[in-house]
């Protein structure tokens, strides 16, 4: 009897412990990546947010200078920011994340491999985080601990080469994603114009060694920017910063193939050009840019079933530098985050054909310029 009474408590912590795990329906945390410099932002902001509403109000913070991307792990345990910052002072740090409450509390933090880092990604894992650094024309890959705490032993990789544009002087890399089998790391240089792929094995020395091929070429002076799968994993995009287009790629096994370039800009466009962020409803039908300077408007294409894009809208985000953007979970609301104008932007999004609508809600955020979503857990 005493052993059944022993064991029905087990179960029954066991069951208890499930269900505190579960998603609250609904309920996210938006966190915020900023510039505090210049500005009053304080470092990384998180919000509550109702996915059925679309509304959002302010929970907390973790003051950091300059964490202008973010990076989840896939348990929503850890969150990895960037410290953009000046010559030999670029940084990654890691943060402990409470799925319940929303509380970020710091861990360490450790050299990025060079300056202006811009991006930053972690594995599925969680055993490695990769930064891209923009200034320094460099990416490393940085080992996770045990503990959680980020290893100072670095592999960094140095990127050579320039192109024809003014600002394509010396290598800018700018994002880093991991392919969907997390067997390659796919890195955009827009001081190049390539994509280069590099094999992950993280249980060597050197995580990453160059793919056969290492890279492919995209037009000069487009300068690839941000990166993205398609759900189904067969297809990869890239938005072009310096010409406003974008690039959709077959991809196998660490191969990129070009399948087509179309351009974000309205005809008879003569403006500035500055492509920002690129990314794909949770259903694989639609993907989204957004563009920046004269433009500051975001453009949406409908995906055929060979992966290639097709316009379908365009909308003003009615402010200024739409740094980064991001579709809430469950599909229903776009946000859009305006760096120049201090602001998020709420838009409704008609899943049947991708359109977005403006829903009069603006969240006041001084410079933020990456969001993302963790589930809120019981």
């Amino acid at each position: 009897m005493k052993f059944r009474c022993i064991t029905s408590i087990i179960l029954f912590l066991i069951a208890l412990s499930a269900c505190s795990q579960e998603k609250k329906d609904d309920k996210f945390f938006l966190l915020i990546g900023t510039y505090t410099s210049p500005g009053k932002s304080e470092g990384i902001y998180v919000y509550d947010y109702n996915s059925a509403t679309g509304n959002a109000s302010y929970k907390t913070k973790a003051n950091i200078q300059n964490p202008s991307y973010l990076a989840v792990s896939m348990d929503h345990k850890k969150v990895y920011s960037v410290s953009e910052m000046g010559k030999g002072k670029g940084a990654i740090s890691a943060f402990n994340f409470n799925d319940h409450t929303g509380e970020l509390s710091y861990i360490n933090s450790v050299s990025s491999g060079g300056d202006g880092p811009c991006y930053v990604t972690v594995s599925d894992k969680g055993d490695y985080v990769f930064s891209a650094n923009y200034s320094g024309g460099s990416l490393a890959a940085i080992r996770v601990t045990d503990n959680g705490s980020l290893d100072s032993s670095i592999q960094s990789i140095q990127h050579e080469g320039k192109s024809i544009h003014k600002d394509q002087y010396k290598p800018h890399v700018h994002s880093a994603i991991l392919s969907p089998d997390n067997k390659y790391l796919v890195v955009a240089d827009l001081g190049t114009d390539k994509i280069h792929v590099y094999r992950f094995q993280p249980e060597v020395e050197k995580a990453l060694t160059p793919a056969e091929p290492a890279y492919i070429k995209t037009k000069p002076g487009s300068g690839p920017r941000h990166l993205t799968f398609h759900p189904n994993g067969k297809y990869l995009y890239s938005i072009n910063e310096l010409d406003g287009s974008i690039g959709t790629y077959s991809y196998t096994d660490g191969k990129l193939e070009e399948l087509q370039t179309i351009t974000m800009l309205p005809e008879g466009f003569n403006g500035t050009i500055e492509a920002a962020d690129i990314h794909i409803s949770p259903d694989g039908k639609f993907l989204y840019g957004t563009n920046r300077e004269d433009a500051n408007e975001i453009v949406t294409y409908s995906i055929q079933k060979n992966g290639k894009l097709k316009y379908s809208q365009r909308n003003t985000v009615l402010g200024k530098a739409p740094r980064n953007f991001v579709i809430d979970p469950d599909g229903n609301f776009l946000l859009v985050a305006n760096q120049n104008t201090d602001e998020i932007i709420v838009f409704k999004r008609n899943k049947k054909n991708g359109a977005l609508t403006f829903t009069g809600t603006k969240i006041p955020v001084s410079r933020p310029v990456c969001l993302k979503f963790v589930p809120v857990m019981k």
